[in-house]
């Protein structure tokens, strides 16, 4: 059974699993060419809100095995935002820091159920940010606990890495976050990357 987050928006219920603390392991496995690169990492995930109708994301990953003397060796982080995909008006804030004007739309369970897709789940955005000069936007919909996202656009500056598609799924299983992520990059097609199974750490 889900457990709703304390003082989670409406508008968020539809996303509310995720939130917490997540950390587990997962498999890097990617294909270059004939080269593969095989490798398992480490990783902690938080998903948190402020009130506001979206989940802030951040990820941080090192590799596996430790160190002997117990020291993680960085990976990758990345950071974001995830919503429901809607319509901005005016009682939204923005652009900028200009405030919304009015009472905010969809502030109870009727109104976040017009929401909802043909397909019975409810349609998503997801925005991330790389430090290595890559952002991507993502697509896609939520429907009870699993997620499917693709790339909407990808945006690079001059110097990051060749980096051109994405899918990522996102499921809770036995109480489990599982994610599976296939990317096209450095020349590739559309191709497996990596997964991982994380366990809830923090109480919602």
């Amino acid at each position: 059974m889900i457990e709703l987050p304390v003082g989670i928006p409406s508008e968020l219920v539809p996303l509310s699993w995720l939130v917490g603390e997540w950390e587990g392991t997962g498999v890097l496995d990617y294909a270059v060419g004939e080269e593969r690169v095989l490798r398992e990492f480490g990783q902690r995930v938080e998903f948190s809100h402020d009130e506001l109708p979206h989940l802030g994301y951040s990820s941080y990953t090192w590799l596996e095995p430790e160190t002997p003397d117990g020291e993680r060796t960085p990976l990758v982080t990345e950071t974001g935002y995830w919503r429901l995909s809607r319509a901005q008006g005016d009682a939204d804030p923005g652009p900028g820091l200009l405030p919304g004007v009015g009472e905010r739309p969809f502030t109870n369970a009727e109104a976040v159920e017009t929401l909802r897709n043909a397909d019975g789940g409810f349609d998503i955005e997801v925005s991330l940010v790389h430090p290595g000069g890559v952002a991507e936007l993502y697509l896609g919909q939520v429907k009870g606990p699993r997620i499917d996202l693709t790339t909407d656009a990808v945006l690079r500056t001059k110097g990051a890495k060749p980096y051109a598609a994405a899918t990522r799924m996102y499921g809770l299983v036995d109480n489990h976050l599982l994610w599976a992520w296939d990317m096209a990059a450095l020349g590739q097609d559309l191709r497996t990357h990596a997964s991982a199974r994380l366990a809830r750490v923090e109480p919602v």
